[in-house]
């Protein structure tokens, strides 16, 4: 699986703590959100994020590091902008009010849900540099 990573795992020594087996698919950008510092970095609505492409099948340790059991992020798709391709990236996304960022995202309920009616509605997506 490709994962777009904008913060810590861009690090090939912090992503080789969390991860066994990974590559660098190369530079993206993420279009339709882009990075807020709280705590941790997140991701916000509007703009964009340039990061990293990693390719991994280890989804369930990166989705420990990222605290998704915990509340602290939520993983969302986005399509991967290659119509060659026609993929499917995994983003993560930090609940602004865990992570003390500040971020306002639209709608109501869970943050998880918000944040995936987001990405759904809007033309989010990632562009391999």
């Amino acid at each position: 699986m490709n994962v777009f990573v904008y913060g810590t795992l861009t690090d090939p020594d912090k992503a080789s703590a969390v991860l066994d087996r990974f590559e660098y698919a190369g530079d993206a950008v993420l279009s339709g959100l882009h990075r807020v510092d709280g705590t941790y970095p997140t991701l916000a609505p509007g703009g964009e994020v340039e990061g990293r492409l990693l390719s991994t099948d280890e989804i369930r340790a990166l989705d420990h590091y990222e605290g998704v059991d915990r509340g602290l992020y939520s993983r969302v798709t986005v399509p991967l902008a290659d119509e060659a391709a026609r993929e499917s990236v995994a983003v993560y996304v930090g609940d602004p009010a865990a992570l003390d960022a500040p971020v306002e995202w639209p709608g109501t309920g869970p943050f998880a849900e918000r944040a995936r009616a987001y990405v759904d509605a809007h033309d989010v997506h990632v562009t391999p540099s």
